[in-house]
């Protein structure tokens, strides 16, 4: 990870200007999803929600036109008529209530089929070869990936269902009531002069006019919001990753003592949090006026409206309803944008973030190509080579004592060097993790080879794919598995290869360094890479390992970093490193770091 990386947002600059156009970040990820699995039951369930929400809107006009029927009985005072408009209007309701319920089923299944795509998408993206390893080069962007695919995936399918079903739905009902609304705009008479006359589409011009002033005054106090959404959901992520820092060194903390200062620490993050809060509870509540002073003044306003009509005796009570209601379902359409202003907001925010991690994922590779310099490719004879090699390391350059190092099957090799002469960095090129510099590196066969990292990783999963990792646990039998185990001095853990558990936690961290070996032994390589492992080894650990790598992997070639007295003899030679600064000398004094290895 970059240097700086793990800074929480509120003390880090944006290494570059995002995308932020809408329309790109969308087309991205429609992209995506015609590509995938998912797109056909996506479309079913959308298409079905469609036919759905269609149906819906037949009955609201249905429903509006019962209700011109229904105060006309009343202002009859008709018994019977109303008897039997009670009767349409439980028809009615009846089947639009099945409409409902049928129409919100499927719209929360789409929201969870929604998230199970986008969060397949990240994750793929994510864990492409490589690119979990880059994710610091992507700066502010590549921070806290379980916020970007859990958190935010999730938060972004829910809206993106729920605002896409309330745009279409308010856009059916506008479609359908403008026309209905204009019909019934003839019967609002005026009259001047002596004279009566109807103002074509007068009911529809105010709902026009009035859903406009709503709109463009929403917008314009509301549009802070986006930015500050997108701003909170950083702060909140770095709350997130400070907590799970402390609790993932919850032990190291105590036998310090520590808890004080880590409680210090806290206070950063969670004021930035509650400092965001404060400043969306602000907007919020100047949003609030437009919003509810907008809703509250729509119960009067088609009332005023159509009243000229009314009063002059050209609508009657159940017209001036119809009128009212029709005026109502418009004006609710067009009202859809200032009810679900912050919603729109939220959900833009979202689709920034979520776009910008999953292009940020994508441009790696491109990024990685450009500064990549070293050519990786396979050995034809199945060896390791190094040639002219010269590593980019900071502030300075990394280059071999030899033009030309090529290692036999079966040999075991130290690579030393002074402290920031990329001892690491060249154990990582030959893993295709870090390429910036110079030369070629040919490779053996990169399926019977393990790169062993300082710090033992143990997945979240069952005992037997802790031990087989990377690859599927059934390739392997039961009985070389316990035999590993018992190999390895773990004896106890014969019986529990089927338990999932915090294995990470459960294990001691020397049964961790113990597991490393076991797993060796299970994959058998034929190469075997270690970064720095044999320093973070016990003595018993050491011994161990001299005897697995003189019995059962005899022939198994060794390349190591870094060096162990416990270790000296057991490698075969030593490759040397130099550092050498910007226009300057290079380290030769290599003396301090070959002591323990020769």
């Amino acid at each position: 990870m970059a240097p700086g990386a793990i800074l929480p947002a509120y003390r880090r600059g944006t290494d570059s200007k995002p995308e932020t156009r809408l329309m790109p970040q969308l087309g991205s990820l429609l992209a995506a999803l015609r590509r995938s699995r998912y797109r056909h039951r996506l479309a079913l369930m959308g298409a079905g929600l469609v036919v759905l929400i269609i149906a819906n809107s037949v009955g609201q006009i249905s429903l509006n036109s019962w209700q011109g029927s229904f105060f006309d009985a009343l202002e009859r005072r008709s018994l019977s008529s109303l008897g039997a408009e009670l009767l349409v209007f439980l028809a009615i309701v009846s089947i639009l209530l099945l409409l409902v319920v049928a129409q919100n089923w499927v719209q929360e299944m789409l929201k969870t089929r929604l998230r199970e795509w986008l969060t397949h998408e990240l994750v793929d993206q994510w864990l492409a070869p490589k690119r979990s390893h880059r994710l610091g080069e992507m700066g502010e962007a590549g921070l806290n990936p379980d916020q970007y695919i859990q958190a935010d995936a999730r938060h972004l399918a829910e809206l993106s269902a729920t605002l896409a079903c309330g745009l279409l739905q308010s856009s059916l009902l506008l479609v359908s009531f403008v026309g209905v609304l204009w019909v019934l705009s003839s019967r609002v008479l005026f009259t001047y002069g002596g004279e009566s006359f109807a103002i074509p589409g007068y009911m529809v011009w105010c709902a026009l006019a009035y859903a406009f002033a709503g709109s463009w005054l929403t917008w314009v106090v509301g549009r802070p919001l986006i930015k500050l959404n997108a701003e909170r959901y950083g702060r909140e992520a770095d709350l997130r990753f400070a907590i799970v820092h402390v609790d993932e060194a919850a032990d190291a903390i105590a036998i310090q003592a520590g808890e004080k200062g880590e409680r210090r620490i806290m206070n950063a993050p969670i004021d930035s949090v509650v400092a965001i809060g404060c400043d969306l509870a602000n907007s919020l509540a100047r949003l609030t006026w437009v919003s509810s002073g907008y809703g509250w003044l729509a119960i009067v306003v088609p009332v005023l409206v159509a009243a000229p009509g009314f009063f002059g005796g050209s609508l009657t009570l159940g017209g001036l309803m119809m009128v009212t209601g029709a005026f109502n379902q418009v004006q609710n359409s067009l009202r859809w944008f200032v009810d679900n202003f912050a919603g729109i907001a939220d959900w833009r925010a979202t689709l920034l973030r979520v776009t910008r991690f999953r292009n940020g994922l994508i441009e790696l590779d491109a990024k990685a190509e450009a500064a990549g310099t070293i050519t990786l490719d396979a050995h034809p004879s199945g060896k390791l080579r190094f040639k002219h090699i010269s590593l980019s390391v900071p502030g300075g350059v990394g280059v071999l004592d030899r033009s030309l190092a090529e290692i036999e099957p079966g040999e075991r090799v130290l690579i030393a060097g002074p402290p920031g002469s990329g001892k690491c960095r060249l154990l990582r090129a030959a893993a295709g993790l870090s390429l910036e510099g110079t030369g070629e590196i040919l490779v053996p066969d990169l399926r019977r080879t393990m790169f062993i990292p300082p710090r033992p990783y143990l997945p979240l999963a069952a005992l037997r794919t802790v031990l087989s990792y990377p690859v599927d646990g059934v390739r392997f039998e039961d009985g070389a598995v316990h035999q590993a185990l018992q190999r390895a001095g773990l004896s106890r853990l014969v019986g529990c290869l089927d338990i999932h558990d915090r294995w990470d936690r459960v294990l001691s961290a020397g049964e961790m360094r113990r597991i490393t070996l076991a797993r060796i032994l299970v994959h058998a390589p034929q190469w075997v890479f270690f970064e720095d492992l044999a320093s973070t080894l016990g003595e018993d650990d050491h011994y161990l390992m001299r005897s697995i790598f003189s019995d059962e992997l005899a022939a198994a070639s060794v390349i190591a970093v870094g060096t162990s007295p416990a270790l000296g003899g057991f490698y075969h030679r030593t490759i040397r490193l130099r550092r050498k600064e910007p226009d300057g000398p290079e380290i030769e004094n290599l003396s301090p770091y070959l002591q323990a290895a020769e």
